[in-house]
C-alpha cells in the first residue's frame, strides 16, 4: 500500500489454526507519515484475548500537529471534484485488492465472523464509490426573488463550500463501514479529516488511511490519531480550529462532545434501543431469519440490533418456537471457523455486564428462553420473555446478542411502549396491513421505520440518523455532504 506502511508479520496461535497477521502502520499518521510515540497501548485478539499489536498513543502535540496540517490543506484547497472522485474510487479498489489481509486483521481485532468482516469491506467500497459520484455534483439552489414585491429583477443562487477541518470519532463495532461513512463524505465535500477510531479496533481504520494516501489523497488531507477517547478525544474537542465533529458512540460521550463543540457543528449517531414489530399477518418464514440475524450478528453489538421485539398475541407461541430454533442455529464460537455465526463480544467486561443484566431479569421472574450463558467474552445468543418495566434488559441498551420478546394485543399500546425510551434511531415492522404500516410510520418516533424489514435494515445511499437521545444529523453520502458544507448566497440586482 503506501510508503508509510509499517507492516509487520505477527504470528499468534489460535485454538484451531495458526494465522499470520500483516498489520498496517501501528503509529498515528500525520502529514502522510507515521510519527513516533512515547506511549503505546495493546490491541487484543477478541477471541484468544492475546495481544496482536502495540499501537502508538497520540499525544496532545500530535493533535496540534494534525490540526495544523489540516488547516494548511484547507487553505490550499482540495483536489478538484473530478480528481477527488477518482481518489475515492481508487481507494475502494485498493481495499478490495487488500481484502484478505484486512479481513484477517479485522477478525482478530473485532471478533467478527469472516462473513461480517467481508460485509464491512464490500459496503465500505460502495460508500466510497457513492461519495465519488456525489463529489462531482455538489451544487446549490436558485432563489425565487420574484416572490417578494419589487424584487423580481434580482437573481440569486447558493454555492456550497467545505465546512472546515472535520474530526471523525468512530466506534469499535463497525471499524471500516462506519469510518467510511464519516471520512469519505467529508473528503468528497473538500474537507481535510482527522480520524480517531476506537482504541479497541484501531487497525482497520489504519488500512483505510493507507489506502487513501496510496490512491493519491494529498498527505495533509487525512490524519489518523490513535488512542483512548477519554484522552485523545478530550484533546480534539478542546481544539477550536476543528470546525465539525462527526461522532458515533454512546449518548454519554456524545453529550460531552456537544458541550465542548459549542457553536461548532456536529453530527451525532448515539445510543439506541431498537424495536421491531411482528404482526399476526407477517410472513414468519421471511421475518424470523432477518430478526435472528439482526439480533445476534456481530454479537448484538450494533446500534440498530433488534433488542425489543413485539409479537402479536395470536402468533406468539408459534413465533417463539420458530425464533428459538433460529437462534440455536447460530453457533457461538471461534470467528475464524466458517460455521460460526456469533463471535466474542468486544471485551470481557462487556460480556460480564450482559450476563449481569440477564441474571437480574431471571431473578425478576423473566424467562430465559434460550442462551444467557457466558464463557469469557463469549456470550450465547439469548432470548428473554416475561420482562417487566425497570429491568435493564428492556429499559437500557444492552449491546449484546440478546432479544427481549414481548406479546401485544393492542397495536396502539404497543406503539406507545416502543416510543417509551429516551432513544429513537430505527424501528422495523413486519405486516401486510397498509393501515398499520401508515400508522406505524406516523406514530413511531424513530429516525427510520422499515416495513417488512428489521430495525437494522440499511442501504448505503439512504439517510441514516436518529431523534431524541439517539442524536441528530445524517449519514448517507448525499445527506452527509450537505451537512459537511457551508451554503453561501450570491445575489445580483439588475
Amino acid at each position: 500500500m503506501s510508503e508509510i506502511r509499517n507492516a509487520i508479520d505477527l504470528t499468534r496461535r489460535n485454538i484451531d489454526t495458526e494465522t499470520r497477521l500483516r498489520l498496517p502502520t501501528l503509529n498515528p499518521i500525520i502529514g502522510g507519515k507515521a510519527v513516533d510515540c512515547a506511549e503505546r497501548f495493546s490491541v487484543l485478539d477478541k477471541y484468544t484475548q492475546r495481544t496482536i499489536a502495540e499501537v502508538g498513543e497520540t499525544s496532545e502535540m500530535h493533535v496540534e500537529d494534525a490540526v495544523a496540517a489540516a488547516l494548511t490543506a484547507l487553505r490550499r484547497g482540495a483536489p478538484p471534484p473530478y480528481d477527488m472522485a477518482r481518489i475515492l474510487e481508487r481507494t475502494a479498489a485498493i481495499l478490495l485488492r487488500e481484502r484478505s489481509r484486512i479481513i484477517d486483521v479485522m477478525i482478530s481485532e473485532t471478533g467478527f465472523t469472516e462473513a461480517d468482516a467481508e460485509t464491512e469491506i464490500d459496503r465500505a467500497a460502495i460508500v466510497l464509490k457513492l461519495c465519488a459520484e456525489e463529489a462531482t455534483r455538489i451544487v446549490g439552489d436558485t432563489v425565487s426573488f420574484a416572490a417578494t414585491p419589487g424584487q423580481h429583477r434580482r437573481l440569486g443562487f447558493t454555492l456550497r463550500f467545505p465546512v472546515g477541518v472535520v474530526c471523525a470519532i468512530t466506534p469499535f463495532n463497525s471499524p471500516l463501514y462506519t469510518v467510511s461513512h464519516k471520512v469519505a463524505p467529508a473528503l468528497a465535500a473538500g474537507n481535510p479529516v482527522i480520524l480517531k477510531p476506537s482504541e479497541l479496533t484501531p487497525l482497520t481504520a489504519a488500512f483505510l488511511c493507507e489506502a487513501l494516501l496510496e490512491a493519491g489523497l494529498p498527505d495533509d488531507f487525512i490524519a489518523l490519531l490513535q488512542g483512548s477517547g477519554d484522552r485523545v478525544g478530550r484533546f480534539l474537542v478542546a481544539n477550536n480550529d476543528i470546525a465539525f465533529y462527526s461522532f458515533t458512540g454512546s449518548t454519554r460521550v456524545g453529550r460531552l462532545i456537544q458541550q465542548g463543540a459549542g457553536l461548532r457543528r456536529t453530527q451525532m449517531e448515539l445510543g439506541s434501543i431498537a424495536s421491531t414489530i411482528v404482526c399476526a399477518d407477517a410472513d414468519l418464514s421471511v421475518a424470523i431469519p432477518k430478526i435472528a440475524s439482526a439480533g445476534f450478528r456481530k454479537a448484538g453489538q450494533v446500534c440498530v440490533s433488534v433488542q425489543r421485539l413485539y409479537v402479536e398475541q395470536p402468533i406468539f407461541d408459534d413465533f417463539m418456537d420458530m425464533f428459538t430454533e433460529a437462534a440455536l442455529k447460530m453457533p457461538l464460537g471461534n470467528p475464524r471457523l466458517p460455521e460460526t455465526r456469533v463471535g466474542p463480544m468486544i471485551t470481557l467486561a462487556a460480556a460480564e455486564r450482559a450476563a449481569e443484566w440477564i441474571e437480574e431479569a431471571r431473578l425478576g421472574q423473566a424467562l430465559i428462553k434460550t442462551g444467557g450463558g457466558r464463557s469469557g467474552a463469549m456470550f450465547e445468543p439469548t432470548i428473554v420473555t416475561g420482562v417487566r418495566p425497570g429491568m435493564r434488559v428492556v429499559d437500557s441498551e444492552i449491546f449484546a446478542p440478546c432479544v427481549v420478546v414481548m406479546p401485544f394485543t393492542s397495536f396502539d399500546d404497543m406503539i406507545l411502549d416502543a416510543n417509551n425510551t429516551p432513544f429513537g434511531l430505527s424501528a422495523g415492522i413486519f405486516t401486510n396491513d397498509l393501515s398499520r404500516t401508515l400508522e406505524a410510520g406516523q406514530k413511531l418516533r424513530f429516525g427510520a421505520i422499515h416495513v417488512n424489514e428489521t430495525s437494522s435494515a440499511r442501504a448505503d445511499a439512504m439517510p441514516f440518523g436518529g431523534v431524541k437521545d439517539s442524536g441528530f444529523g445524517h449519514e448517507g453520502p448525499k445527506y452527509a455532504i450537505r451537512e459537511l458544507t457551508e451554503e453561501r448566497l450570491i445575489t445580483f440586482n439588475n
